[in-house]
């Protein structure tokens, strides 16, 4: 067995079946590998956060195995001991986001039931409306933004982004804003270039004109600082399982103070208060979340934010900057390597889009797999219009690769010094029929 590379002190060990054959006879072949173990280097942090810190296991299996209650629904010491850490994880994510109350941090199944809430709960059915969305966003802002427009509800706007770096223009936000917009949705780093978004000056711009500003964090949150109240965030939605290393199904929607008043329910049920009413409570957090708790999970996402907390933000953001730099540093002006998003580490987190000729995404990702044991993504990450503004959709997208907290600058290294040789090879039409074979094998 090997430990994973990257894992640090949190490995685990993988064992990874015999690779296909590999190499060529005419050319400069990829290296071969007949070994039965290789390591593996995750590299999909934009797609959920791994290895988790050892405390966020701990915390789990201390739930699991000695409370094991629901919260709100007994009086006994383990309920009321999972009530009491709920409300931990509530006052972290506060202390974390700046937040004016924890009673304002609503927990969620994710990012995606988080955005659900903020954009569905802020639509009048009798009032159409006008929203106002980008180019940059994820389908978990498109898709209910469309699904509303398809019922006649609002009237979207998707502000172009600048191809050459995925950023959006402020301006440009200032620009579509009319009488009638409902609110202005962003994602505040993309999942697909990394680059993050001015919420803070188009934040402003919100206030200004009274209009809801929904901020979508999930590639930012953990990542890189956020104010909520400096920027000017009338609703955060993020998930708890990617840079807030908590596991998958929780997330969690901040909302500003006073923002309840006009952001209306779209699930109602059980609470544990107010049990005489047949009808939701209107107090925070009660109001938005029915049903038992997912406390196993949200017991996890504290553990998972007081590390973040104890790393630092500022520094956890720093360390990731070095790492990009040096990916960027070691993958530009490569021959027949692109890679895509803005060359400033400031305005970028570590998700980096690359493309190289002669390969499409789903092959580059089975080869960085296959030679290197390198974890990637390929596809069009659920941004389609993202990729259709930095001209790859009609390739299929590119192939992904993000940062996590536990990555070293050897690691990063070591996926430059891969991407760099099959650039190289492919030049070359080194990878043979056998990859091809395995490729289509692992497509069909």
């Amino acid at each position: 067995m090997v430990f994973l590379v990257g894992a640090s002190d949190s490995a685990i060990q993988i064992a990874m079946p015999v690779p296909y054959r590999i190499g060529s006879t005419e050319g400069r072949a990829i290296p071969r590998i007949d070994r039965y173990f290789m390591k593996r280097l995750y590299l999909d942090n934009a797609a959920t956060s791994f290895p988790k810190p050892r405390e966020v296991l701990e915390a789990m299996t201390r739930y699991a195995t000695e409370l094991g209650a629901s919260a709100g629904r007994g009086a006994y010491h383990e309920a009321v001991q999972t009530g009491a850490l709920i409300a931990e994880c509530r006052r972290r994510l506060c202390q974390l986001f700046h937040g004016e109350s924890p009673q304002h941090f609503i927990f969620t199944l994710n990012c995606s039931d988080a955005l659900n809430l903020a954009i569905k709960g802020l639509v009048d059915p009798q009032r159409k409306g006008h929203a106002i969305c980008t180019h940059a966003d994820h389908n978990s802002i498109l898709r209910p933004v469309n699904a509303l427009a398809e019922r006649g509800w609002i009237e979207p706007t998707r502000v172009a982004v600048d191809p050459a770096t995925g950023l959006v223009d402020p301006d440009d936000v200032a620009k579509a804003i009319r009488a009638d917009t409902r609110f202005i949705a962003l994602a505040h780093a993309s999942n697909v270039t990394g680059a993050v978004q001015a919420i803070r000056q188009i934040g402003q711009i919100a206030r200004r004109h009274q209009i809801p500003f929904i901020v979508d964090a999930a590639q930012s949150a953990g990542h890189v600082p956020i104010d909520v109240q400096t920027d000017c965030i009338d609703l955060l939605a993020a998930p708890g399982h990617k840079g807030l290393l908590g596991p998958l199904g929780t997330g969690f929607l901040y909302i500003r103070p006073g923002i309840e008043k006009i952001l209306k329910t779209i699930r109602e049920g059980g609470t544990g208060s107010l049990s005489e009413h047949d009808v939701q409570p209107d107090f925070l957090p009660d109001k938005y979340e029915p049903g038992s708790h997912n406390a196993i999970g949200i017991i996890g996402l504290g553990a998972g934010v007081q590390w973040v907390l104890s790393q630092g933000i500022e520094k956890l953001a720093a360390e990731e900057a070095k790492l990009s730099r040096a990916f960027i540093d070691g993958v530009d002006k490569v021959t027949g390597l692109s890679w895509y998003g803005p060359r400033q580490v400031k305005q970028r987190v570590g998700v980096f889009s690359v493309a190289i000729d002669g390969l499409d995404p789903q092959e580059l990702a089975a080869v960085l797999e296959s030679h290197y044991g390198i974890l990637s993504r390929a596809g069009i990450h659920c941004a389609p219009l993202m990729h259709r503004a930095i001209g790859s959709a009609a390739r299929g997208g590119t192939t992904r690769l993000s940062f996590g907290p536990f990555l070293s600058a050897r690691d990063i290294n070591f996926a430059v010094d891969a991407l760099v040789e099959i650039a190289a090879t492919t030049s070359q039409g080194a990878v043979d029929s056998c990859d091809q074979q395995k490729i289509s094998k692992t497509m069909g």
